[in-house]
């Protein structure tokens, strides 16, 4: 047990590597709560999430994060010979889930994903179809297409993520200058993609704009007041491809949270948010 965050470090082989996990005790009451295993943001380690795993416990969820490829934890650190993108981290949140299996089985599963993080729980349920997961919250995620932000901003997004796609293929790396940490080139590829098209790339020779559109898992999608990087309309970019799903759109609120949000900030302020989560997932219907 890491005694300083309250939780068990663990680790998850993939691809000659490991993913980090970090397992928070069990929340307290009866036994067999729900589980939600959380997927963070863009170069964001997992550790940055302890508060919101606290509001979570709080609320009687037990609570799982995993690093995404790359970051924090999980090894190794991307480099030049690292070519991994969207398609591995959809992959890896599968390896995962099979990794808990034993915790999960019997139990209401639940993904929730922060930004990149949100993105890949998303393509994962599209990918390989997981029975698994019981539903889907999205925090603050969103696909950033340059034409969901107004007049110069969305001009200025266009330029910027293509610009980080540029450098990236140039430099055979994304070095983390002032943006996501350090990342591998897949990675921004695919995201600068989302960016300049507002769709999901093909991955893996599948139709990844198709296969979302034929998720069935149920979505809370709450996107945050004031958030700098997926503001509102980028939300709703996200839910519009969720055809099949039930979604239930909401924004969490500065007025919900009591103090001031931003798409990292809101984990610090999540009580409110816990609870919501908490409630979607003892109404969710039995698998």
């Amino acid at each position: 047990m890491n005694g300083d965050s309250e939780y068990a470090q663990e680790f998850v082989d993939v691809d000659g590597g490991r993913l980090g996990v970090q397992v928070y005790p069990e929340p307290e009451g009866p036994a067999g709560a729900p589980v939600v295993v959380i997927w963070p943001a863009m170069g964001v380690r997992a550790r940055y999430y302890r508060p919101f795993a606290a509001a979570l416990r709080a609320a009687g969820l037990a609570v799982i994060v995993a690093d995404l490829r790359g970051t924090g934890a999980s090894t190794p650190a991307p480099s030049r010979a690292d070519r991994h993108g969207y398609a591995e981290l959809a992959g890896d949140v599968g390896t995962v889930l099979a990794a808990l299996k034993s915790r999960l089985d019997g139990r209401t599963a639940l993904l929730l994903g922060h930004s990149l993080g949100g993105q890949a729980t998303v393509l994962h349920l599209a990918l390989h179809g997981d029975t698994t997961v019981d539903g889907l919250a999205l925090v603050a995620v969103g696909i950033p297409h340059w034409r969901s932000y107004p007049g110069v901003r969305g001009l200025a997004l266009l330029a910027y993520t293509q610009g980080i796609a540029a450098t990236t293929a140039l430099l055979g790396i994304w070095p983390g200058w002032g943006f996501g940490g350090r990342q591998a080139r897949g990675v921004i590829r695919d995201w600068a993609y989302t960016a300049r098209s507002g769709r999901f790339p093909n991955l893996d020779g599948t139709d990844t704009e198709a296969a979302v559109r034929a998720v069935r898992t149920p979505v809370l999608a709450v996107s945050v007041d004031d958030d700098q990087y997926t503001p509102h309309p980028s939300m709703d970019h996200l839910c519009a491809k969720l055809t099949a799903a039930p979604v239930t759109r909401e924004r969490y609120t500065v007025a919900q949270a009591g103090a001031a949000l931003d798409h990292f900030t809101w984990v610090r302020a999540a009580t409110a948010l816990a609870r919501r989560i908490a409630r979607f997932a003892s109404d969710l219907p039995p698998r």
